[in-house]
């Protein structure tokens, strides 16, 4: 399929397929023998005969058993997997749409989204939350029917905002969109039924884009959120605990003013979200695609929109997680303390990538493991990971354009390890940093600093591997040449595969040279639609 039958295919509504007993089946047994070959993988690390270093041996397994635990809980999650049933959306209901602008932001992006709200079908009202300072933005919602709310000066960014324009509006219903994100005609016909549920207090959809396919960036960033709007969210709604995410979400005016109004901080939606559920009310995740939006096209604005999100759901897991935990149920318990503990990825890594260097260097290992015993052992494990990851994305909206091993967004998760790292350390210390919209257009022309920890690694890796050569070809005798071989071989094993994903992450950073910094949205024809 060409680019451009795949640009015009984006466009059509999307759902995710309906669930059926035997595919359940199917994937309970996959879950029970990735959880045996995980037991006998266990019984193998933990033989006396395999530590090596004690301290550093306790390190090393707390962190590579945080990895196998939290895999379980993803697997755990899957065999919650739930579609909702459809709800035919209530004659009468008054609904308000929010979308905000803030300085910097491209004109012309808003006069499509704007556009695209006022094609939306079921009657409401949009407003445009607006602290431009730009009489232009006020003209675009004049053309398009949409209500200008000037809101300069306002605390909390986007929340702060949105908390505003409850103040100065009535609807019962809000749905909040980002500018960015071209909503279709049928967006609420597929959200406002549910809220026939007195108890739900907001619904959300599908996050979905339509500029993946601009660079390795994009492709790689879109990766990253294809199994999390799928077979992960319904498996949240699952188990009741479907999150809010900042774009795409409707909520009841009642459930947001029982909290005190949207939640305010970098991860305003995931403290809206647990505010929410912590006040009993309940969500729901419909897994369709009635809107599509961006993604960073250069590494550098991908790491920056990393870096408030890490820093963000720290800020949750250090402050509202313990103080609302009590009030929650026992999945959500669950989901929030899961999802609050996904950065800490950016600690384990850095500990991995230092393993090799440290048994160089000083001759110190954590482990006296055999390096082929590890991978033979390891591998019942990782093909039924990959098994059940491929099973479930059969429950991703649009899987033609969805599927697969997603290798890009692999390399980007482990380009942003310094990023995790950083929110980690910035939350310790609680230091604030600002609510930056995500860049709408490529930053082209330069080489982004978030990009040196790599070359940084890279030459590192290279100047060991050159000093062991030498060490081993002229200094090491014969005899201790061929004990230590395995040993030495399989650490240059694994200090290779973080070397070359660090090779993806300077391509990824290298490519803004020649990326153009275009409008992706002018090229949306909105009759095109359906």
């Amino acid at each position: 399929m060409n680019k451009q039958l795949v640009q015009k295919d984006l466009w059509q509504f999307r759902e995710a397929k309906t669930i059926h007993n035997w595919e359940r089946l199917v994937l309970l047994t996959l879950v029970i023998a990735g959880v045996m070959s995980i037991l006998l993988f266990g019984d193998w690390w933990f033989q006396a005969a395999h530590r090596g270093n004690l301290p550093l041996f306790i390190m090393l397994s707390a962190t590579f058993w945080y990895g196998i635990l939290r895999l379980i809980l993803i697997w755990i999650n899957y065999l919650g997997i739930s579609k909702p049933k459809s709800v035919t959306a209530p004659e009468g209901l008054s609904v308000a749409i929010f979308t905000t602008s803030s300085p910097g932001e491209p004109l012309s992006m808003f006069e499509k989204t704007l556009a695209a709200c006022r094609n939306i079908q079921y009657p409401h009202t949009t407003y445009l939350l607006d602290d431009t300072q730009d009489p232009r933005f006020k003209t675009v919602a004049a053309q398009n029917g949409v209500v200008w709310l000037e809101l300069v000066g306002i605390s909390g960014a986007k929340a702060g905002k949105i908390n505003a324009a409850l103040q100065k509006t009535k609807e019962d219903f809000i749905l909040v969109l980002d500018p960015d994100h071209i909503p279709f005609p049928n967006f609420l016909d597929h959200t406002l039924g549910f809220f026939k549920d007195e108890k739900i207090g907001f619904v959300q959809v599908s996050q979905a884009y339509y500029n993946q396919s601009s660079s390795f960036t994009a492709a790689g960033a879109a990766e990253q959120t294809y199994t999390f709007y799928g077979p992960t969210q319904m498996g949240l709604h699952g188990y009741g605990c479907a999150v809010a995410i900042g774009a795409n979400c409707t909520f009841r005016r009642k459930a947001l003013e029982s909290i005190g109004g949207h939640g305010i901080g970098l991860a305003e939606d995931l403290i809206t979200s647990i505010r929410l559920h912590a006040a009993g009310w309940q969500s729901i995740y419909n897994p369709v695609i009635v809107s599509r939006g961006l993604v960073p096209e250069d590494f550098g604005s991908f790491c920056k929109q990393q870096l408030k999100w890490a820093r963000g759901v720290f800020e949750v897991t250090f402050e509202e997680l313990p103080r609302l935990f009590w009030k929650l149920s026992f999945w959500q318990k669950l989901s929030y303390g899961t999802i609050g503990t996904y950065y800490l990825v950016g600690a384990t890594q850095f500990f991995f990538m230092l393993i090799p260097f440290l048994y160089f260097f000083t001759g110190i290992t954590p482990a006296e493991m055999s390096f082929v015993d590890f991978v033979v052992r390891g591998l019942p494990i990782v093909g039924i990971s990959l098994v059940i990851y491929r099973f479930v994305q059969r429950w991703m909206a649009h899987p033609e354009t969805e599927q697969g091993l997603h290798w890009r967004g692999m390399i980007l998760k482990f380009a942003c390890w310094h990023v995790f790292f950083l929110g980690f350390l910035l939350s310790i210390v609680n230091a604030e940093i600002p609510y930056i919209p995500t860049a709408k257009k490529a930053v082209t022309g330069y080489f982004t600093p978030f990009a040196r920890p790599h070359v940084v690694h890279m030459g590192l890796f290279l100047m060991t591997i050159i000093g062991v050569y030498v060490q081993r070809r002229f200094w090491i005798p014969e005899s201790e040449l061929i004990l230590s071989a395995e040993q030495s071989w399989g650490m240059i094993a694994f200090a290779f595969i973080p070397f070359i994903l660090a090779i993806g992450g300077v391509f990824a950073a290298l490519e803004a040279h020649r990326l153009k910094a275009i409008s992706p949205w002018e090229s949306i024809d909105l009759t095109q639609i359906k």
